[in-house]
């Protein structure tokens, strides 16, 4: 029965050291940003690796109070943008750990 292990074995020792990977990369992706921009850089999101929002900046040339609206949608596009490139630079760390396989919900 102990001949049948060797493998096994080595298989969740792989599986610990991709963990220990992963929770490594998880706390660097925190100290991590990005930066999308909207209206030409008036209105600028920065995100972090754990996908969390960390500064919005508002240039005061675009703060209309007669259009509100388009404040809004600058600052929309721009988290969004922002969102999706911390999701990009995150799953590419990610494959670097994991070699390019797929762990669902990791990120």
């Amino acid at each position: 029965m102990a001949k049948g292990m060797g493998p096994m074995s080595n298989l969740v020792k792989q599986a610990q050291k991709m963990q220990a990977q992963i929770a490594k990369l998880q706390e660097e992706m925190a100290g991590k940003t990005v930066e999308a921009t909207a209206g030409g850089g008036m209105v600028a999101v920065t995100a972090n690796g754990r996908q969390e929002i960390v500064s919005i900046k508002i240039e005061k040339e675009v703060v209309d109070p007669e259009d509100v609206e388009m404040l809004q949608d600058l600052v929309l596009a721009a988290v969004n943008e922002a969102l999706k490139k911390s999701q990009e630079m995150v799953s590419a760390e990610m494959q670097k750990v994991t070699g390019g396989f797929n762990l669902p919900g990791l990120f």
